[in-house]
């Protein structure tokens, strides 16, 4: 399977628009992941295959396949995997969707513990 990139169509959207790439890139299981782990820095295969709850190889070796192609990731002479300038854009993009999960898992948590559906809070 190769890597959704804009400009090419997606089996979300015919168009190849670069939102419909990017989303049925980062939709594929373990690709966001992935990159999350990537975050702090490089990781050989094992390492991040142990940071990504020992996923199946093939599976990380497929979606490493894809990201190298879609040039958010780069391969170290040393075999490590690092985010690219573009990689590291995606992560930064992704810290406001980690800001409101979190919120959300306290709203969660607090409607949870009593069960009582609550406003929103101030």
């Amino acid at each position: 399977m190769t890597a959704p990139l804009p400009g090419r169509p997606t089996p979300a959207s015919t168009t190849g628009r670069p939102l419909m790439a990017a989303l049925d890139l980062f939709g594929r299981r373990w690709s966001l992941r992935i990159v999350w782990e990537l975050r702090s820095g490089p990781l050989g295969f094992r390492a991040l295959r142990q940071q990504c709850d020992a996923m199946s190889s093939s599976v990380l070796r497929q979606r490493l396949t894809e990201l190298l192609e879609a040039r958010l990731v780069h391969q170290l002479p040393d075999a490590a995997y690092a985010l690219t300038a573009l990689g590291r854009e995606a992560h930064q993009a992704l810290l406001p969707l980690d800001g409101w999960a979190r919120r959300w898992a306290e709203e969660v948590s607090v409607n949870s513990a009593g069960d009582q559906p609550q406003g929103p809070r101030a």
